[in-house]
């Protein structure tokens, strides 16, 4: 398509006088100027006839970003006007491309009529799109939620707010800042809302926009949301004593509606996030255990990637929510565990049947928004349709959960009938081209129709007509959408043509004319084009209407096939990965017979499950062996089947009994932070305060070669007192793998602490790795081993293990590293004396010879040595 001039002022106006002054704006670059100071943060896609435009600066910015084609054209003010744009009609990949880089982006549509304007045509921002605000579907992740967040903090505590504006989830609360981290890593929302000047813009990959300070006022903010929810307060949603968390509720509620341009009555209520009801994760422990992206970033392979074999996008997004919200309510988590064992013989239908269903949680926002297009909607009929099927399908499911879900989906009646009687049964894709209301359903548009549709049998009459009448038998009567309705006659035929035609257009072998009957005809139809597209138009925005009450019951119904998508996947995986349930105890226990890692196993031939018996005598695993033998796969396991399991779902292994659960924390891995300025140790020791400060005696923890960043006593001397901290202290579920040998005795001083090792056998100067987990302290690191696996040099090889046998012989004689069990300060013990000053202490000066002083000399010097 070619892009029309750029009419720099939409009018003509007569010549101004010749002057010396500098040229002023055009009116149209005067419009622009002014909305885009309104917006001046953001690009501003600016409608003119088939194309948005940038200009000046989000031009360069739009076409460094799209890499579509920069221009100049004309001057305003004295200068060349930069510009680019993209087509209004496949505008939506390159509103994805800049929502993705994070760019927000205001629409600004031509809003008044051109042919009645008498200077630039009205214009106003009609929406804008922010990474967090989302509702359309060619701009969102089909499987991922996207979220805005609000956050406002003030002296150690911060107040969150986050939305999904393509559902109508709206969610806030408390919490301390120290915990800011773990909640964004969570959320991991799309778009943050800071109030400027107050809170530090944090560590986090999401797109940043800072507001007024006067957004978070508290009066304000109950004022709006009670207008929101249509309440006299908010004591009924239990947040009527937060104050920062309504700031940040009240700022993310004006602003969601401020890109929308209209009210979102699809958020319809507000809920309290306790982090009480749920298994905490701090932010190192979601990315350690990789449960939806790995550590270098990949969405593969996870244990979502491994989970999610779901029937719908909903599910998968629900799937997505489960797994970063393990629930502590071990009712929920029993009646989850008995839908799926009750799903076991019925997933495949069930899934055969919500894999036909589109996404109504998304498309019920759109409705709501008005922005749901005619196969939304007949996508919509054609889900509600297989409603029934799915009832019948489940309702007599042993499964108390199943069943009430399998009654929750039934729509109304009224709903169902309603669009099958407005809408056709494959309707147009978009409402401006026509063909969306069913033939049947109005009188007035099928009168219209009536017309169009009746045109092809007059063409063929008049052109039968025109044949008798001319004696021209190779005359065509056509029509075109450029030139509209015409007689085509060829060059030969021309000088035959009757007195009333009138030359419309000439081609190089043809003429095309018009006649008076012609041209009646013509403009009654086209007429009635015009007046159907208004009609359909205006019958489809009485839908949407009549469609606004049933958006809560939509959106009851997408929560129901979401939770049995999910249910269902569950029950299927448990059967193909050999999965088992999981049953909770009141005694503090964690106790898993043939674990298995999920992920790790569906990458592998074969897998080595193991054994693990955690107790209130049994606190903690001290495991060594060597590295790949499998230390920090046995623990992320046992993490993943404790996480599982509060998720409601089937675990990796034969049986697994689990006492209560508070939090999960990890200490996995060695990385630094740069961007803070964090070396690797600095990490490592950050995460194990954050351990040491908030385990509590029923958190699992993991925790994987601590000390290992800094000198070997440093580190030696810093893990054997967090070990200590944690038996003595913290008494948690501990995984604590070293390779420190020396850290093995602690058995001796505490009786809850057990020794396990990874197996590995050596054969002429290799390894065989067993992954077993056994009873007892490994013998050996075997590090020289896993070097040469790694493909070090032999001569290097040979020479560390020169080295190394020499150090073990100086270590052996000299025992520099002391003894860490050995408690000087509590025992008062002396250390071993020198056997070189032994022997100086007994020897006789005066009794000795020359010869004999010379050889004592000399038995001396071979002590020391």
């Amino acid at each position: 398509m070619n892009k029309p001039a750029l009419p720099l002022a939409e009018n003509t106006d007569k010549p101004a006088a010749k002057t010396t002054a500098k040229p002023a704006h055009t009116p149209m670059m005067e419009q622009y100027l002014r909305i885009k100071a309104q917006h001046p943060d953001m690009l501003l896609f600016y409608r003119m006839g088939d194309f948005y435009e940038l200009f000046h600066e989000d031009a360069v910015r739009a076409a460094r970003l799209l890499d579509i084609t920069l221009t100049q054209r004309g001057a305003s003010n004295g200068h060349p006007i930069k510009m680019a744009g993209v087509p209004f009609h496949s505008a939506e990949p390159y509103l994805a491309r800049l929502v993705k880089l994070g760019e927000s982006v205001a629409i600004c549509e031509q809003i008044g009529d051109p042919a009645t304007s008498k200077g630039p045509v009205e214009r106003k921002v009609v929406r804008i799109v922010t990474p967090g605000t989302l509702t359309d579907s060619a701009l969102l992740d089909e499987k991922r939620d996207s979220l805005l967040v609000a956050m406002h903090e003030h002296q150690g505590k911060v107040g969150l707010a986050w939305m999904n504006m393509a559902s109508g989830q709206f969610f806030v609360s408390e919490t301390d800042t120290h915990n800011l981290d773990a909640e964004l890593e969570r959320l991991q929302p799309s778009e943050i809302l800071l109030a400027e000047n107050v809170l530090p813009a944090p560590q986090y990959k999401a797109a940043l926009k800072t507001l007024p300070v006067w957004h978070f006022d508290l009066e304000t903010a109950r004022r709006s949301l009670c207008q929101q929810f249509s309440t006299l307060d908010l004591a009924g949603f239990g947040c009527d004593n937060f104050t920062l968390g309504l700031e940040a509720a009240g700022a993310l509620l004006g602003y969601a509606k401020l890109t929308q341009g209209q009210a979102i009555a699809h958020v319809r209520s507000m809920r309290v996030y306790a982090a009480e009801n749920y298994v905490r994760m701090d932010a190192a422990t979601r990315r350690n255990l990789e449960i939806t992206q790995t550590l270098r970033g990949e969405p593969a392979p996870t244990l979502l990637s491994l989970l999610d074999t779901c029937a719908s996008n909903m599910g998968s997004r629900l799937l997505n929510h489960w797994l970063h919200h393990p629930l502590r309510d071990r009712s929920t988590l029993r009646a989850r565990l008995d839908a799926v064992e009750n799903l076991s013989g019925s997933y495949r239908e069930a899934h055969e049947i919500i894999k036909q269903c589109v996404d109504i949680e998304r498309i019920s926002a759109r409705i709501a928004l008005r922005s749901a297009r005619p196969r939304d909607l007949s996508g919509l009929r054609d889900t509600l349709g297989q409603m029934p099927l799915l009832h019948a399908q489940l309702k007599e499911n042993s499964s108390q959960l199943v069943a009430g879900l399998a009654a929750a989906v039934l729509p109304d009646p009224s709903l169902t009938s309603l669009l099958h009687r407005t809408l056709r049964t494959e309707p147009g894709a978009v409402l401006r081209d026509g063909g969306v209301i069913a033939d049947g359903y109005d009188a007035e548009l099928d009168e219209l129709r009536g017309i169009q549709t009746n045109c092809g049998d007059f063409l063929l009459a008049l052109e039968t007509r025109e044949r008798a009448r001319s004696g021209i038998s190779t005359l065509k009567v056509e029509y075109n959408r450029v030139h509209g309705f015409y007689i085509e006659v060829t060059h030969a035929q021309a000088a035959n043509v009757p007195d009333d035609y009138r030359r419309r257009q000439t081609l190089k072998n043809a003429e095309r004319y018009i006649t008076p009957e012609l041209k009646s005809f013509e403009d009654k139809a086209l007429s009635a084009n015009e007046r159907a597209l208004a009609r359909e138009k205006f019958l489809y925005e009485q839908l949407l209407d009549q469609l606004a009450p049933h958006i809560a019951p939509l959106q009851r119904i997408a929560a129901a096939i979401a939770e049995l998508d999910v249910l269902a996947t569950f029950a299927e995986r448990a059967l193909t990965l050999n999965f088992s349930a999981p049953t909770f105890s009141d005694e503090a226990v964690i106790n898993i017979r043939s674990g298995r890692h999920p992920v790790v196993e569906a990458q592998v031939e074969q897998f080595i499950a193991n054994d693990t018996s955690l107790n209130d005598k049994r606190q903690m695993l001290l495991i060594t062996g060597p590295n790949m033998g499998g230390k920090s796969t046995y623990m992320r396991q046992v993490a993943l089947i404790t996480l599982l399991a509060h998720c409601g779902s089937f675990v990796p292994a034969d049986e697994a009994v689990l006492g209560e659960i508070d939090q999960i924390f990890t200490r996995i891995g060695s990385s630094d932070d740069l961007a803070s300025g964090r070396s690797t140790f600095m990490v490592e020791m950050t995460e194990a305060a954050n351990i040491l400060h908030n385990a509590s005696g029923k958190s699992l923890v993991l925790v994987d070669e601590i000390g290992r960043g800094t000198s070997t006593f440093d580190g030696l001397a810093l893990a054997y007192a967090i070990a200590r901290h944690l038996l003595e202290v913290n008494r948690s579920y501990t995984l604590f793998a070293t390779h420190y040998f020396e850290l093995t005795r602690l058995n001796e001083q505490f009786a809850q602490l057990a020794n396990v090792h990874l197996t590995a056998i050596e054969h002429q100067h290799s390894i065989v790795f067993l992954h077993s987990v056994n009873e007892g302290a490994a013998s050996q690191s075997y590090g020289l081993q896993v070097a040469a696996l790694a493909g070090v040099p032999n001569q290097v090889i040979k020479n560390a293990r020169k080295q190394l046998r020499a150090l073990e012989q100086q270590s052996a004689m000299q025992n520099p590293q002391g003894d860490l069990f050995n408690e000087i300060e509590e025992k008062n013990t002396e250390l071993p004396e020198h056997p070189a000053l032994e022997a100086l202490r007994n020897a006789q000066p005066d009794e000795l010879s020359p010869k004999a002083a010379l050889e004592k000399i000399y038995q001396l010097k071979k002590l020391l040595s």
